[in-house]
């Protein structure tokens, strides 16, 4: 039997018998994007994380169903939905690269990956209301010297930027 520790309408703390864990009591699970410009250049978000006090460098991602107005909404177009609000850039092609524990050991929520090709800018970016996203456009060639510049700065990076571009075929 699972016990509630404690819960706020974003973040719950579970007991099940010896295992305390971490769920969203609004979604289980969430979209990353893998975006690729016309010009193979890749899309990645910069933002200022509270867990971790510090910035971190991720593919752009959100939250499924997280909201009243988006519940039941499809994954593929939370991801959707979420490149645009984040970078500004419409997908023309979307495509689930893989599906994952985000992690397994705290949370039961997944990570489900998408590559998005076609890209159209059609938007400022940035996020919505409380975030402040900086995009980056990175030619792929240089992505692993980005994400060491931007480690040597203080800055952190997701692990899901390689495991995308590994599933991708593009590491």
């Amino acid at each position: 039997m699972i016990e509630t520790l404690f819960e706020t309408r974003w973040l719950g703390v579970y007991r099940d018998g010896h295992w305390d864990f971490v769920r969203r009591p609004n979604a289980d699970a969430a979209v990353g994007i893998l975006a690729v410009t016309p010009d193979d250049k890749l899309l990645l978000v910069e933002q200022f994380r509270i867990p971790m006090q510090k910035r971190v460098i991720e593919i752009p991602a959100g939250l499924v169903g997280d909201e009243e107005e988006f519940q039941g909404e499809d994954l593929a177009e939370t991801a959707r939905r979420e490149l645009l609000e984040e970078t500004g850039y419409r997908a023309g092609s979307i495509e689930l690269l893989l599906s994952s524990p985000t992690s397994a050991g705290m949370t039961s929520e997944t990570t489900h990956i998408y590559l998005a090709r076609d890209l159209e800018k059609a938007g400022p970016g940035g996020g919505t209301g409380a975030e402040d996203i900086l995009v980056h456009e990175v030619p792929l060639g240089e992505v692993r010297g980005f994400l060491r510049e931007k480690e040597a700065s203080g800055c952190l990076v997701d692990f899901k930027i390689q495991a995308a571009l590994w599933q991708a075929g593009l590491a």
